[in-house]
């Protein structure tokens, strides 16, 4: 066997574990990605479920509490202001620590992404 052969059989097996590695490191992005894509959406299918119940919740929380207080104070429309003024000042207090929220947000899905 000569040089140029050696060569040519040394150069042949470097392409074909090239190729295999090309194939193996593209197989394994796929996977990653599918990995990537379930969970995600497997976390805004829980959140969306989570969310609309929780919703649910909140909203009959809030109509009972304006019954009773409209109730304790005999007046159903004071009841629905101060019901309504409460819920401006949540809303004022979520809005101030909107980004405090978002960073939050952001934090917990970057685990979840790039873990």
């Amino acid at each position: 066997m000569s040089v140029l052969e050696s060569l040519d059989q040394t150069s042949n097996k470097a392409m074909n574990l090239g190729e295999e590695y090309l194939t193996k490191t593209q197989e394994y992005y796929e996977l990653k990605v599918f990995q990537q894509l379930t969970a995600t959406t497997a976390m805004f299918c829980k959140a969306a479920i989570v969310g609309s119940l929780s919703f649910l919740v909140i909203i009959l929380l809030i109509v009972a509490g304006t019954l009773a207080l409209g109730n304790l104070i005999g007046n159903m429309v004071y009841a629905c202001l101060i019901s309504a003024g409460i819920l401006c000042a949540v809303g004022a207090i979520v809005y101030a620590f909107r980004s405090r929220i978002e960073n939050l947000i952001i934090r917990s899905m970057s685990k979840q992404f790039f873990d």
